[in-house]
């Protein structure tokens, strides 16, 4: 097994809660951030822009994605480039369609081609992963997150399409495949294996990175004492 400083796939935290970015952030394997309105709301975000500008200023140094979120195709355009606005280190999330099903391809386009950073999102197919890097071609560098996690939800192996995204990509050296939505940190090693660019994981799966690597033997052990423990704490009689 490799060590994780010997990965060539970059590790993102996802996440919206600021003590925990901060807390990756003093991590040197972390090399950027992405963020999304879920996560936001999850950690109680009320303030999009306040809190956006706050987390630029305590990161001014690495990747950080921020996504629109309106539904209509003008009104991303104005929230894309005032959140591009914001920081040099800033990328735009673009959902890869709107709630409609609408294909986000022509806004992707107009915005890549006028300089804008994009992390194209919510992506789960091939055909999707294609015609989004078509739209980035002629712009700057870029991301294209497909959620191989939620590939993986439905039954579906995720390795063969994030292997086959990553050969569709090779001629788009500016832009960069994320696995998003990891499930595991065997996701990781996986990631590197097909030769995704950059997986994002929340601070639960990161939070794992010293296990890497440990005895099986003596982790058997340890969860024997994580039972016994608990037990006891709970009072548990028979």
């Amino acid at each position: 097994m490799k060590a994780i400083s010997d990965l060539r796939v970059k590790l993102f935290a996802d996440g919206a809660d600021k003590a925990g970015m901060l807390e990756m952030y003093r991590n040197p394997l972390i090399r950027g951030f992405t963020t999304n309105p879920t996560l936001m709301r999850k950690a109680g975000v009320t303030d999009y822009q306040a809190f956006a500008r706050d987390i630029i200023a305590a990161i001014p140094d690495r990747p950080l994605s921020f996504e629109v979120f309106s539904d209509e195709f003008g009104e991303m355009e104005r929230q894309a480039r005032l959140i591009r606005s914001w920081g040099e280190n800033v990328y735009v999330k673009i959902p890869v369609t709107n709630s409609k099903g609408e294909f986000s391809g022509p806004l992707v386009k107009k915005l890549a081609d006028s300089g804008v950073r994009l992390n194209v999102t919510a992506l789960t197919t091939l055909a999707q992963v294609r015609d989004v890097a078509a739209q980035l071609a002629q712009g700057p560098e870029a991301y294209i997150s497909v959620f191989a996690g939620r590939v993986a939800d439905t039954g579906l192996d995720p390795l063969p399409l994030m292997a086959a995204a990553v050969a569709l990509m090779a001629p788009y050296p500016r832009l960069e495949l994320i696995w998003a939505s990891p499930r595991e940190l065997l996701n990781v090693f996986q990631a590197d294996q097909v030769g995704c660019h950059i997986i994002t994981a929340t601070n639960d799966i990161l939070k794992k990175i010293p296990l890497i690597g440990k005895d099986l033997t003596e982790y058997s052990l340890d969860t024997v004492k994580m039972f016994k423990a608990d037990a006891e704490g709970a009072g548990f009689r028979l």
